[in-house]
């Protein structure tokens, strides 16, 4: 039986699309989705990031123009842990993406030498 991941993505990303191809090309069952429409909820947030062993800050995707706008450059060092969180629950734009957990392993963006370290066995 193949391992089942949830891959938070961005359909029109190409970044997002390389990750897919690669999970697929692994064996693993996909099931992807939309962060914008579907972000993961505050509750989802909190236990993804503590599995991924991440700064929160690595979590922000930012590059993006939402990021920018905010100018979460500025605003995040003064932020606490519990904003941050409430701030990326509350849009997904703001997520670096992909986000690929299987329940217990996360990983945020994408690198094919990480993906076979982690998803590849």
């Amino acid at each position: 039986m193949s391992k089942s991941v949830i891959v938070y993505q961005y359909p029109q990303c190409g970044t997002c699309r390389n990750a897919l191809k690669s999970l697929k090309q692994k064996g693993l069952d996909v099931q992807a989705v939309h962060i914008f429409d579907n972000p993961p909820n505050r509750e989802e947030l909190k236990k993804m990031i503590a599995d991924s062993g991440l700064d929160i800050k690595k979590w922000f995707n930012t590059s993006g123009e939402v990021y920018k706008e905010m100018r979460l450059k500025d605003k995040l060092p003064q932020m606490t842990e519990e904003e941050k969180i409430d701030l990326l629950a509350s849009n997904g734009r703001l997520i670096k993406r992909p986000v690929v957990t299987d329940g217990s392993t996360v990983t945020v963006g994408y690198k094919e030498e990480q993906y076979e370290e982690v998803w590849g066995r």
